[in-house]
């Protein structure tokens, strides 16, 4: 008997459909999950309030890690500067006048003590003598005291003496010379505190990367803390995606994921990228239920996925997509 030809036809498309839907349904569900490129942006700003000088690089422009990006002026803290420096010379002159004696002080200090030592020649060889003759009852006893106490006087004269060259050489007291010291410490603070403050008229980028945003415009006054000029790190950019809870069954750290930029088109293929890490976000980011029962609130986790190789052309803000396995379907 033979078969209608239309029936044939329809026999084997309904047996082709049967198969795929057999196959569909074995085959492990997914969502096409979009995320974000990412990537270290740095806004850079000074410390200070200063006028904008100079710029020596324009939006667009690669940067190396301590290029120049924006210079700075400001009269003010050069007047300061100049100032402390100033006051640190006086205090390090004043150090110096403290430990030093001049050398005419310490030559009449030293003529003054031979000239005590002589006295105390002369009162012994005369105390000796009168010693002698008083012995021979030649003098009284009450030349002998006096003999006595000369020699008294002359040996505290010379010790006397001795303690005025000792200072004339020693300079100023110890506490003395420690408060001089110490203002030459504080002299010195001053500077590299003032300096430190000029130092941030030079604004630096502190990783290579491009510039991307610049505000800092010639003869425009800054004030301290306002952004000058902005840095990203367009070479080691990362993908950001943002999941429910539910969807985070068997996902861990180091996890390679194919990942597709539709920015860079199909040339790019699949990029290959790990899984870096897994964290929750805010309260503000939950997904509320709608239902009075069956369903529960979810929390927003945020899940950063590294290349594994450099992509060319990859620039943040770029769309990731990325064929995200679940296993729960239902409710979504």
């Amino acid at each position: 008997m033979k078969l209608n030809k239309s029936a044939v036809v329809s026999v084997v498309a309904v047996a082709a459909v049967a198969g795929y839907l057999v196959w569909t349904l074995s085959q492990p569900a997914t969502y096409l999950v979009q995320g974000e490129v990412e990537a270290t942006r740095i806004d850079l700003s000074a410390m200070i309030s200063a006028r904008v000088s100079e710029t020596p690089v324009s939006v667009g422009d690669r940067v190396a890690a301590k290029d120049v990006v924006v210079r700075m002026q400001s009269a003010t803290l050069d007047a300061q500067l100049a100032a402390a420096r100033a006051a640190l010379d006086v205090a390090r002159a004043n150090r110096d006048l403290t430990y030093s004696t001049r050398p005419e002080t310490i030559a009449a200090a030293e003529a003054q003590l031979e000239s005590a030592r002589s006295g105390v020649t002369l009162a012994q060889s005369n105390f000796d003598r009168v010693s002698q003759l008083q012995g021979d009852a030649v003098v009284s006893q009450a030349s002998l005291d006096q003999a006595a106490n000369n020699l008294t006087a002359a040996i505290q004269s010379q010790a006397a003496a001795q303690a005025s060259l000792d200072q004339s050489r020693n300079g100023a007291s110890p506490e003395q010379k420690a408060v001089s010291d110490a203002q030459v410490k504080q002299a010195e603070a001053s500077v590299s505190q003032t300096k430190a403050s000029v130092d941030e008229m030079i604004v630096v980028s502190p990783i290579d990367g491009e510039v991307t945003t610049r505000t800092a415009e010639l003869g425009k006054l800054f004030s301290a803390g306002a952004p000058l000029i902005s840095v990203v790190d367009v070479d080691h950019a990362w993908f950001t995606f943002n999941l429910r809870e539910d969807l985070l069954e068997g996902l861990k750290v180091g996890q390679p994921l194919k990942a597709r930029i539709p920015a860079l088109g199909d040339g790019s293929g699949q990029i290959d990228a790990v899984i870096t890490s897994i964290n929750v976000q805010g309260s503000y980011a939950n997904w509320r239920a709608t239902k009075a029962t069956g369903d529960f609130d979810l929390r927003t986790f945020s899940v950063r996925a590294d290349p594994v190789a450099a992509v060319a052309g990859l620039r943040p803000g770029m769309s990731v997509l990325v064929d995200w396995p679940a296993t729960v379907r239902s409710g979504q």
